[in-house]
């Protein structure tokens, strides 16, 4: 099992390293091609040669290699290497830790998470469920298709239709009938209200726990229906067991491999869907500060926070690989 997680942990090592590397290529390139972000620091005054050059010096766009289209720019990526692993991931350019910037965003997206975990779960395995013990039926039919409707609307076109067309006049109707404090009226505000987190977070939180609970219904199904074909499962009925018995103890422990795949594939879906949901609702959580950082071509922050949430990504995805090997111990002989 120790070598088991020590090669997962190395190989969770090395991807972070390669996200990273490609992440700075694209950078690179991208400051190449168009021009010196620096430029961004000085909104629409045109600055003096000294002062783009010591803005360049802060934000470590001093280096030549910026000025050559296709240098890889190694020098550098070293250089924020060991920057990073020393805690420092710089300032965004109104010269503000990138650290404090996420210590005060994080706690909001991890408000929205907790209810989108908790409403592709309640879905994913209720649904999941109903469908694989009713299979061929009409409400096997039904929760497929609606699974199917689900994926075939992305999560910013969701976003779109509620804040455009339900919550504004929802919003209106709510603060005229219960006040504008009333809990209503906070859950169908059009964007997010700092001084009401949880409120404010219920319905963009729903909708991406509803587009991401989609393909887990699906893959619940499915393991589920294999477990019902299983003999352990023909085994515990000519015993007598009652039905529920045998799906709780016998079909859904025994499938809940895949189930904690798709832990892991939700949460990167949801850690993706969340740059876009809290971009368009206003939320100032990690995938807000992502989606104005890139809004306001500041590669400080968006290389200091796209690097956090891929190592975010890595660690959830080796606590997915351990567990599968509590699970089923044959895997980590894989």
């Amino acid at each position: 099992m120790g070598r088991y997680i020590l090669r997962r942990s190395l190989l969770g090592v090395a991807t972070l390293l390669l996200v990273m590397f490609v992440l700075h290529l694209l950078t690179t390139f991208a400051i190449q091609l168009n021009g010196n972000p620096a430029l961004a620091f000085f909104g629409d005054k045109v600055p003096t040669a000294s002062q783009l050059a010591a803005v360049e010096a802060r934000y470590g766009l001093d280096d030549p290699c910026y000025d050559q289209t296709g240098n890889p720019c190694l020098g550098p990526f070293v250089e924020r290497l060991g920057q990073y692993a020393q805690g420092d991931f710089g300032t965004n350019l109104r010269g503000r830790e990138v650290t404090d910037i996420v210590a005060t965003a994080a706690p909001n997206t991890l408000k929205l998470f907790l209810v989108v975990t908790i409403v592709w779960f309640v879905l994913g395995m209720g649904l999941g469920t109903m469908a694989a013990r009713r299979r061929d039926r009409s409400a096997d039919h039904g929760i497929r298709l609606t699974s199917v409707l689900i994926d075939a609307f992305p999560i910013f076109v969701l976003l779109l239709v509620y804040r455009y067309v339900f919550a504004v006049p929802l919003n209106g109707w709510a603060e005229d009938s219960f006040g504008a404090d009333s809990l209503p009226a906070l859950w169908f505000r059009p964007s997010f209200d700092d001084d009401h987190p949880w409120a404010t977070l219920l319905v963009p939180g729903i909708l991406l726990g509803l587009a991401g609970s989609a393909a887990f219904i699906r893959l619940v199904r499915a393991s589920q229906l294999e477990s019902y074909a299983g003999d352990h499962v023909r085994t515990a009925r000519s015993r007598g067991l009652n039905e529920r018995h045998v799906v709780t103890h016998h079909v859904v422990r025994n499938s809940a491999v895949p189930v904690v795949t798709a832990v892991g594939l939700t949460f990167t879906e949801a850690l993706a869907g969340a740059v876009v949901t809290e971009g368009m609702m206003n939320i100032y959580g990690m995938g807000g500060v992502l989606w104005e950082a890139v809004r306001a071509a500041d590669v400080a922050l968006i290389l200091g926070i796209v690097t956090i949430l891929a190592a975010v990504t890595v660690v959830v995805m080796l606590v997915v690989d351990i567990a599968y090997a509590a699970l089923d111990p044959r895997i980590r002989y894989a």
